[in-house]
Parts: C-alpha cells; sequence; structure tokens
C-alpha cells in the first residue's frame, strides 16, 4: 500500500526524531551531569517539558483526563521516566559511559517480552530465542570493561530496563488519556517524584551550570522529551509496530558512536560484542513474528 507523498515527510520526520535525537540523549545526559545535580536535571527536563506539552494541548482546547486515565499515565510516568530514565541518569552520573548506557537499555524490548507472559501474550520460539541470545549479550558486558568495576552503575540500569519494559507493557493494556495529554501527565508526574527524590537525598547546586549544562537541559527538554516522545505516538498510530520499535536498535548505536567519536569514551572488544549481540536479539525479538509469522488453521 503507496502512502501520499504528504505522509512521507512526517514519518521521515519522526524516524529521525527517533533514531537520531533518541539516540543521542545518552550522551547529552552525560554533558549534562557533568553541570547539574543528576536527579534535579531529570526532575526539571521532564517537568518543564510536561508543563509546555500540558499548557499547549490546554489552550488547543484538550479537555482534562477522567480520573482513572490520568491515574494510570501517572504510574506509566513513574515506571518509565522517573525510575527508567531517571535510574539511567543516576547511572552516567556514576561514571557508566553513554554508549555502555544505551545498549543496556536496549534490552527493554526482550524483558518487554517476558512480561508479556505475565498478562497472557504468547510467547513464540523465535521470540524466546532473541531472549537467550540477548541474555547472552547481557552477561558479556556486564562481565568485563565498564561495568564489571560499577556494579552499582549496572544495577541502576538493569532496573531501569525492567521498569521501563514492565511499564510498557502495563501501560499498553490500560486506559490512558488521548493522544499527547498521556504524555504531558507521564512528564509531569516524572517531574514531581524526581525532584522530590532530589531534595530528599540531599542534591545541591553548589555552582551555577555552564554554557554546556544549560544546552544539555534545554536540548533533553525540546528535543528529548517534547519532540522525540510526539514521534514515536506519531508512529504507533501510523505504522507497524515492528518500525516504530526499531528505535531499540538504532539507538545504541547511535550513542556509541557519539560518546566514541564526542566524549572519548571507549569500549573493549568484549563490550563491542556485546553490543553487536544484544542488537541481533532485539532484531529477532521486534522481527520475528514478520519473518516467521504464525501459522493459521482458520481463514477469515
Amino acid at each position: 500500500m503507496s502512502r501520499h507523498p504528504s505522509a512521507i515527510l512526517p514519518l521521515i520526520a519522526s524516524l529521525f526524531a527517533l533514531y537520531i535525537i533518541w539516540g543521542s540523549t545518552y550522551f547529552v545526559i552525560r554533558l549534562g551531569v557533568e553541570s547539574w545535580p543528576p536527579m534535579l536535571m531529570a526532575g526539571l527536563r521532564f517537568l518543564i517539558a510536561g508543563l509546555l506539552l500540558f499548557i499547549f494541548l490546554r489552550w488547543r482546547g484538550h479537555p482534562l483526563p477522567p480520573a482513572r486515565p490520568l491515574l494510570n499515565a501517572v504510574l506509566v510516568g513513574i515506571l518509565l521516566l522517573a525510575i527508567g530514565n531517571g535510574l539511567v541518569t543516576l547511572a552516567e552520573h556514576q561514571d557508566v559511559p553513554s554508549g555502555i548506557a544505551a545498549v543496556m537499555v536496549a534490552t527493554v524490548p526482550l524483558f518487554a517480552m517476558c512480561f508479556s507472559r505475565l498478562f497472557g501474550i504468547a510467547t513464540r520460539w523465535i521470540e524466546w530465542l532473541g531472549i537467550c541470545v540477548g541474555l547472552i549479550g547481557i552477561i558479556l558486558l556486564n562481565s568485563g570493561g565498564h561495568l564489571s568495576g560499577n556494579p552499582w552503575g549496572a544495577i541502576m540500569i538493569l532496573i531501569a530496563a525492567l521498569s521501563w519494559a514492565f511499564g510498557s507493557v502495563w501501560g499498553s493494556r490500560v486506559m490512558l488519556p488521548k493522544g499527547a495529554m498521556a504524555a504531558a501527565i507521564e512528564m509531569l508526574s516524572a517531574g514531581v517524584i524526581l525532584l522530590a527524590a532530589s531534595a530528599l537525598s540531599g542534591e545541591r547546586i553548589t555552582t551555577l551550570p555552564g554554557l554546556q549544562g544549560v544546552f544539555a537541559l534545554g536540548y533533553l527538554i525540546i528535543f528529548g522529551s517534547i519532540i522525540a516522545i510526539n514521534a514515536y505516538m506519531y508512529l504507533i498510530r501510523n505504522v507497524t509496530p515492528a518500525i516504530a520499535t526499531s528505535y531499540a536498535y538504532v539507538n545504541p548505536v547511535v550513542a556509541v558512536l557519539l560518546g566514541t567519536s564526542l566524549g572519548n569514551e571507549t569500549l573493549s572488544s568484549l563490550e563491542w560484542l556485546a553490543l553487536g549481540i544484544i542488537i541481533f536479539a532485539v532484531v529477532v525479538v521486534t522481527l520475528g513474528k514478520y519473518l516467521f509469522p504464525a501459522k493459521s488453521s482458520t481463514m477469515n
């Protein structure tokens, strides 16, 4: 089925936003935590982005969501953004390279497939194969190099990936606010939780962030949150899930290239091998259902 030319540009722009912008946020987070306390930066990122989006939507006439969808969006925001993104930010503050963080987060589709079983979603042999291969990659990634000497960083990113995966699966099965209002509520709730955690943990700004810190926060608010999240929502509504979730195996490549070329980060041979294995596993999990469709005994 061909697409009208006017629909191609938004599609390309949305894929660019997910591939390049979301892939670059790992490196930009690394730049930001050099100037900002990690939870404070993450909290400001989501609170400001959520407020801007919420105000814009209300100005455009979007109604406030009912209580149940509102609460569901709050919980999704906590799972995906407060815990998921917040722990990644903390891990990068603990000197986990941005590229390694992105590789670990790329395991989200593997964990999501496991959590799907809890909700009665069948998992086929090709998907289990991808999960097993991905676990091998995770073991290799943690057995040598940066994460082996930084167990807390590895644990934080692992919990982040698990939380993002569970939140994604659960969030897809509950009622959420319509359109971009869901993203606005999710970011607002995450921002409040992260700022509260920042205050309770005693984070303080000892010196005013310089130009690099201001740029990092602004980039994460505008590009990494408002633009990229809405691009993802556009893709979910207009393309197949395989295309919409393909960012999972593109983001690590972008993050590693930026980290090694601009951030002076280095990866060991074992970490490069783990990167390839994990990306292969994610491709198997996300595309397996299309490459090996299930046989049907009935015809409609």
